[in-house]
C-alpha cells in the first residue's frame, strides 16, 4: 500500500515554520501543498509537538514515520531539524553578514570584510538594474497561486497577459524571489531499452486515447482511484473518473459518458489491469469498432502519454490537496481538469493549452475543406 506523502512529524514541521513567521504562501509552495490544505492541518495538528506524536506511536506500537523519511518537514529532505542554513557563497549573502558584524562588535567596515574575505567594492556595489517591481510581484502572485508551476509556464502566462518578456528575465527574477521547485523524485540511472514494434501515431484528435489509474487517500486515510482519460493528439485530459472501487463496468460507463460529446476512438491505449481486460470493456470495445493496444507488461513506457500526464495530476492536483470526502475530491479534481484544458500552457504544443491546439486544428480543417469545394 502507498503511504502517505506527509507524516505527522513532517505536517508538524510545515506548520512551526509558519509559526516561525514564514508567510503562509511561502510555507504552502516549499511543501507544494494548497491553501486549503494547510489550513486543514493547522486545524487537526495545531499545538502538537512531535514527541507527543512519537510517544503516541509508540503506544500504538508503530515507529514514527519521520525516521524512515529523514525527519525533515517536507519529503525528501535529509536533515532531521528541516531547518539547515544555506552557506554563504554569493556575494548577496555576505553583505548583510558584514552589516551583522558591524552591529554585533563594534567593528569597522574594514575588518568585518577582512574577517568574511568579502572585497570592499564588492560589499558597496549597488546594483543599476532596473528591479522590475510590477514584474516581480505578479510572478509571485502566479507562483503562489500555482504552487507546482515552474518559471517556464509562469513566463507563458506572463505573455498572455502582455508582459513581454524572455525566458532569461523571468529565470533570474524567479530564483531572486525564492520560488525555485526542488525535485520530488531523484534521478534515476539511466538503462538501455529494447524498441518494440512502432505503434499507432495520432495524427487527428479522437483518434486514439490512453487510460490508466492513479491511486490516492483522503483525509482519513480511505483509499480511492482516478480513471485518467487523455487525447494522445491534442494533450486533453477527455475525462478522470474517481471512485473508492473502480471496475471494468465503470469503465465503460464513463466510456459511454465521454460517447456523448465526442464520440468514440479508434484505438485504446492502456495497461493489462483487471479493468480493461475485463468481459465488459471487451464488449464495449467490439461493438463500438475500438481496437484495444494494451502495453507490455512491466513496460508503463508503452503508454507514455498518460503516465507523464498522471505526474503531472498528481503532482499538480492529488499532491497539492487534502480532500475531506470523496465529493469534494471529485469536485476538485474536476476544476482542475478544466484548468488543465484551458488555462495550462503545454510544452509539447508551442505553449498553448489542449484546448486551444484543438481549436486551431479543427478551424483548420474547415479552411482546408472550404478550399477543396471551392477548386
Amino acid at each position: 500500500m502507498k503511504k502517505k506523502r506527509f507524516s505527522v512529524e513532517q505536517i508538524i514541521g510545515v506548520l512551526k515554520h509558519a509559526q516561525a513567521g514564514v508567510p503562509v504562501a511561502e510555507v504552502i509552495r516549499q511543501a507544494g501543498i494548497s491553501e486549503q490544505t494547510f489550513y486543514r492541518w493547522k486545524a487537526k495538528y495545531a499545538g502538537l509537538e512531535v514527541d507527543h506524536v512519537r510517544q503516541v506511536a509508540q503506544l500504538q506500537g508503530g515507529e514514527p514515520a519521520v525516521e524512515e523519511a529523514g525527519g525533515g518537514p517536507y519529503a525528501g529532505q535529509d536533515d532531521a531539524a528541516g531547518c539547515a542554513v544555506k552557506k554563504m557563497v554569493k556575494p548577496s549573502g555576505r553583505g548583510p553578514m558584514v552589516e551583522h558584524l558591524e552591529r554585533l562588535y563594534c567593528v569597522g567596515e574594514r575588518r568585518a570584510c577582512r574577517v568574511l574575505r568579502v572585497p570592499r567594492a564588492t560589499y558597496r556595489y549597488r546594483s543599476r538594474l532596473d528591479p522590475r517591481t510590477e514584474l516581480r510581484m505578479r510572478i509571485r502572485e502566479i507562483a503562489q497561486a500555482r504552487v507546482r508551476y515552474g518559471y517556464r509556464k509562469i513566463r507563458v502566462l506572463l505573455n498572455r497577459e502582455g508582459w513581454n518578456v524572455g525566458k532569461c528575465l523571468v529565470y533570474r527574477l524567479y530564483c531572486e524571489e525564492g520560488l525555485c521547485l526542488q525535485r520530488r523524485k531523484p534521478v534515476g540511472k539511466r538503462k538501455s531499452s529494447r524498441l518494440r514494434a512502432e505503434k499507432l501515431k495520432a495524427m487527428a484528435p479522437d483518434e486514439a486515447w490512453s487510460m490508466d489509474f492513479v491511486a490516492d487517500q483522503l483525509q482519513d486515510g480511505t483509499r480511492f482511484r482516478s480513471l485518467t482519460i487523455v487525447d494522445v493528439h491534442t494533450r486533453e485530459a477527455v475525462a478522470i473518473e474517481a471512485g473508492q472501487s473502480l471496475k471494468g463496468d465503470d469503465v465503460v460507463r464513463t466510456l459511454n459518458r465521454v460517447k456523448l460529446e465526442r464520440g468514440v476512438p479508434k484505438v485504446l491505449f492502456c495497461d493489462n489491469g483487471s479493468e480493461f481486460t475485463s468481459q465488459a470493456m471487451d464488449m464495449w470495445a467490439y461493438s463500438n469498432g475500438v481496437k484495444i493496444d494494451f502495453s507490455r507488461p512491466g513496460k508503463p513506457t508503452d503508454n507514455a502519454f498518460v503516465e507523464s500526464f498522471n505526474g503531472t495530476f498528481r503532482a499538480e492536483c492529488l499532491n497539492t490537496h487534502w480532500f475531506a470526502d470523496l465529493q469534494e475530491a471529485r469536485q476538485l479534481i474536476e476544476a482542475w481538469r478544466r484548468e488543465y484544458n484551458d488555462s495550462r500552457p503545454h510544452a509539447s504544443l508551442a505553449d498553448r493549452t489542449p484546448s486551444e491546439f484543438a481549436s486551431q486544428y479543427a478551424a483548420s480543417r474547415v479552411l482546408a475543406e472550404t478550399k477543396t469545394a471551392a477548386d
